[in-house]
């Protein structure tokens, strides 16, 4: 998607869509409703769950896990602590991945995005108040390490030489 400056928040949020295929989407923002009406109408098979408009964060426990979150227009409108509770939850128990679109003159930085696990991906200055997309995607947010195995942890060299 970097390679691709002109294109819109809702061209790269269809793109996600294609590209992904979920078969489950949740999604808080009206401005959402379009895309995923239209998106549902091809994939009639999907499941498609919109959360309140007014307090998305108030709509858990959800009744599944689904395959892709999709947040636009909605963490503006909410307060820090109800935008990082929404944000936590999708990624903790919504959704396997997630694509939020944010104005960036929202009191939301770089930084929240990082510390809750997200990745910059686009930055769309061309939109009113400039926007920016931000993914998660549980597989491949922690990459395995070497070191971080069963087979380096409790010293086992140390298992016939030393007690704790």
């Amino acid at each position: 998607m970097k390679d691709q400056q002109c294109l819109t928040p809702h061209q790269d949020l269809q793109g996600i869509l294609a590209e992904t295929q979920p078969r489950s989407v949740v999604y808080a923002g009206a401005s959402l409703t379009p895309l995923l009406n239209l998106w549902q109408e091809r994939h009639q098979e999907r499941e498609l769950l919109a959360l309140p408009q007014k307090a998305p964060h108030q709509a858990f426990p959800l009744p599944r896990l689904y395959d892709l979150a999709l947040v636009s227009g909605v963490l503006e409108h909410l307060s820090a602590e109800h935008g990082r509770l929404l944000l936590g939850q999708l990624r903790n128990m919504g959704a396997q991945q997630l694509a939020v679109v944010v104005s960036e003159q929202a009191p939301w930085s770089f930084n929240d995005f990082i510390a809750l696990g997200f990745v910059r991906q686009q930055q769309y200055p061309q939109q009113p108040g400039g926007q920016a997309l931000f993914t998660y995607d549980i597989a491949s947010y922690n990459r395995k390490r070497s070191w971080n195995t069963p087979e380096y942890w409790a010293n086992p060299e140390m298992w016939d030489k030393a007690r704790w």
